[in-house]
C-alpha cells in the first residue's frame, strides 16, 4: 500500500481505538445486554418516567456500539479493496476505497466530538433563554431572528421545542424567551452557545437604512432529574403571580396563571407562563429555578468558564461570543474558536454544528479563547 494511504489508514485506526476505549466497548455491551432484559420486562412501561430513560440510555449504547461495528467492518473492506486495486492497477476501485476512508475519518471526528459530552448533565434536556440587549427595535427583533435559528437547529436534530416564557417587543421581535429543548445531549451541544452574540447589519427600522450594530444574548441551562439533587429553602425564594402575555383578543388569559420565582439569596428569578393552569406553571417554574440554580454552580466547579461566564455580563461591546455581519459583507466568525462562515442565512437557519464542534474541542483540550480580530 502506498505511503500517503497506509498513514491514512493509521490515523483512522488509531481514532477508532481511542473511541472504543472511551466508549469502552465491552463495558457498553455487557450494560446493553441489562438494557435490553429491561426493554422486554411488560412491567417497565408502568413508570414512564423510567422506561423513557431506560431508552433513551439502550438506543445511545446501540448507536454507539453499532457504529464501531460498522466502522470497524468498513475499515477492514476498504483496505482490501485498496489493495485489491493496487494489485490489479485499477485506480478507480483505489479513489473509490479511498473517499470511503476519508468519510470514515469524518465520522470518526463527530463520534469523538459526541463522545466529549460526558458531562453529568450533558445528556439532559435544556432551557434555552435569549435575552435583547442594546440597540432597541433592531436587538429585539435579532433576538427573535436567535430564537427562530436555535428552533431550526433543534428541528434539523429531530429535537422538541416547547415555549415557556416569552415577552414581545413594543415594535418588533421580542425582548426575552424562553424555551424548553428537549432531545439527547441537547444540553451538552447548546452550552457552547452561551453568551452575547452580535449582529451587524442595515436596519429594516431606520428609514435612512443606516447600518446598526444589535445585540442579544443566550442563557443555557440543562433540565435537571432525580439523579440530581438540588436543596432550596423555601423561605430564600418569593413566588408572584401575574396575568400570562399574549398577543390579545380573546385568547389573553384573565387569570393569575403566569408564575415568577425569585431566589433572593442569588437573586436568580425565572417566569412561567406557557400554561393556562398556575399550578402547571409553578410547577415548571420550580424546576427552572432548580436547573437555574444546578448551573450556576456547575459554572462555579468548571475552571474554564470563559465563554460561559460571557452570558453573565453586560449585552453589549466587548462581551460578544460571536458576530453575524449581513453588511457591508456576509461573514460569521466565532471569537472564541475562529470558526466562520460566509454564508449568514445557512448559519440563521440553523446550520450550527461547526461552531458547536469547534466550541467542544476548545473545552475539552484546553486552551484559552482564539486572538481573532473582531469583525467590523
Amino acid at each position: 500500500m502506498r505511503a500517503e494511504l497506509a498513514a491514512k489508514v493509521d490515523e483512522i485506526t488509531q481514532s477508532l481505538q481511542l473511541l472504543r476505549e472511551h466508549i469502552n466497548v465491552d463495558r457498553a455491551r455487557r450494560r446493553l445486554d441489562e438494557l435490553n432484559a429491561m426493554a422486554e420486562d411488560p412491567t417497565l412501561w408502568d413508570e414512564p418516567e423510567r422506561a423513557q430513560k431506560v431508552m433513551q440510555e439502550r438506543t445511545t449504547l446501540e448507536d454507539g456500539v453499532n457504529a464501531i461495528d460498522r466502522i470497524t467492518q468498513d475499515l477492514a473492506d476498504n483496505i482490501e479493496l485498496i489493495e485489491l486495486g493496487e494489485a490489479e492497477k485499477d485506480e478507480s476501485i483505489v479513489s473509490e476505497a479511498t473517499g470511503a476512508l476519508d468519510a470514515l475519518k469524518v465520522e470518526l471526528a463527530r463520534r469523538e466530538l459526541e463522545s466529549l459530552l460526558s458531562g453529568e448533565a450533558d445528556s439532559s434536556d435544556t432551557y434555552l433563554e435569549v435575552h435583547a440587549g442594546a440597540g432597541g427595535t433592531d436587538s429585539q427583533d435579532w433576538a427573535e431572528m436567535l430564537l427562530r435559528m436555535y428552533k431550526r437547529w433543534a428541528e434539523r436534530r429531530g429535537f422538541k421545542v416547547e415555549l415557556v416564557d416569552e415577552s414581545e417587543g413594543e415594535q418588533a421581535g421580542i425582548k426575552s424567551a424562553t424555551v424548553l429543548v428537549k432531545g439527547h445531549n441537547a444540553y451538552g451541544w447548546l452550552k457552547t452557545e452561551a453568551g452575547v452574540h452580535r449582529l451587524v447589519r442595515i436596519s429594516p427600522f431606520d428609514a435612512n437604512a443606516r447600518r446598526q450594530t444589535s445585540f442579544a444574548s443566550v442563557v443555557i441551562y440543562p433540565v435537571i432529574d432525580d439523579r440530581i439533587v438540588v436543596d432550596i429553602n423555601e423561605s430564600d425564594v418569593r413566588v408572584d403571580t401575574m396575568r400570562s402575555g399574549g398577543a390579545g383578543g380573546q385568547h389573553v388569559n384573565k387569570t393569575e396563571s403566569a408564575v415568577r420565582l425569585t431566589h433572593i439569596p442569588t437573586g436568580i428569578a425565572v417566569v412561567s407562563q406557557g400554561d393556562r393552569s398556575q399550578h402547571k406553571n409553578r410547577a415548571t417554574a420550580w424546576n427552572m429555578l432548580r436547573a437555574k440554580l444546578y448551573e450556576a454552580e456547575l459554572k462555579k466547579r468548571e475552571e474554564a468558564a470563559a465563554a460561559e461566564q460571557a452570558s453573565k455580563t453586560d449585552i453589549g461591546w466587548g462581551h460578544q461570543i460571536r458576530s453575524y455581519v449581513l453588511q457591508p459583507y456576509q461573514l460569521v466568525k466565532d471569537l472564541r474558536t475562529g470558526v466562520q462562515s460566509g454564508t449568514p442565512q445557512e448559519v440563521l437557519d440553523g446550520d450550527l454544528d461547526p461552531f458547536m464542534q469547534a466550541a467542544l474541542a476548545q473545552r475539552a483540550y484546553g486552551g484559552g479563547p482564539v486572538n481573532v480580530e473582531d469583525v467590523d
